[in-house]
């Protein structure tokens, strides 16, 4: 099963977290540029974490914000009634 994606802002920290699954330490982490942080998966290299470091300030700076990366989005099929 494939994992959904979550996001979190801590705002004291002004970073925002998206996830596909929780952060542990074996993760390798690399800086994507304009200080936005991946956390990945040590066997396969799979991006599994992102942390965008100053979120509001970028919100304020313009009004696009993009993550320098190509995703593949799907819907998770909705439980039968």
């Amino acid at each position: 099963m494939e994992e959904k994606l979550t996001f979190k802002y801590d705002r004291m920290a002004d970073i925002l977290y998206i996830n596909k699954r929780l952060p542990y330490p074996e993760q390798e982490s690399e800086e994507l540029g304009d200080e936005i942080i991946v956390r990945l998966n040590p066997k396969t290299g799979e991006i599994e974490n992102f942390e965008v470091l100053f979120f509001s300030t970028r919100l304020l700076r313009n009004d696009l914000f993009e993550l320098p990366i190509h995703g593949d989005l799907h819907m998770n099929s909705l439980p039968s009634s």
